[in-house]
């Protein structure tokens, strides 16, 4: 029986480079760890720089584009995590919050956030189940449609 296929090398297998970090644009950090877990600040939908999409969803953006940015913000969330600690040192993803600008009366924030889940899934496996909010709100940072943070549980550190 072979060893279970790491992150990167399934990263590699489905032809994704993972992107630079976002600087942070504020007093805060990309991420935290404490213990063997680590917390991601928000990450929105950036590709090359810019945002990928605006606007609200079920309203200027459709649940489908948004599913698809979630998944942008889902690899965003793995590049922050691949900085701090090295891609193939998450153990598992524990919980994955999503935020979705939505328009007056939009209530499908969970299939937009599937696009989070299913990625996560398909990158680790069983290890990428995890807990979930989906949330609505009025506005994200940018005029974002979507919004992901995770914490995620990482390999002890050795020490020496």
């Amino acid at each position: 029986m072979s060893a279970p296929m790491t992150a990167s090398a399934k990263l590699a297998e489905m032809g994704i480079v993972l992107p630079k970090v976002a600087t942070a644009a504020g007093s805060y950090l990309p991420t935290m760890r404490t213990g063997n877990l680590i917390f991601t600040s928000g990450q929105l939908p950036f590709q090359d720089g810019k945002l990928a999409g605006l606007g609200k969803v079920g309203a200027e953006v459709t649940a489908e584009e948004a599913n698809g940015y979630a998944k942008i913000c889902a690899l965003n969330v793995l590049a922050a995590l691949d900085a701090a600690v090295g891609i193939d040192n998450v153990v598992r993803v524990v919980k994955v919050v999503g935020f979705v600008a939505s328009a007056d009366g939009f209530t499908g924030q969970p299939g937009v956030i599937n696009g989070v889940s299913d990625f996560f899934v398909e990158v680790f496996g069983d290890n990428g189940r995890h807990a979930r909010s989906a949330v609505g709100v009025a506005e994200l940072p940018l005029g974002a449609p979507v919004e992901v943070e995770a914490i995620v549980e990482v390999r002890a550190v050795e020490t020496h």
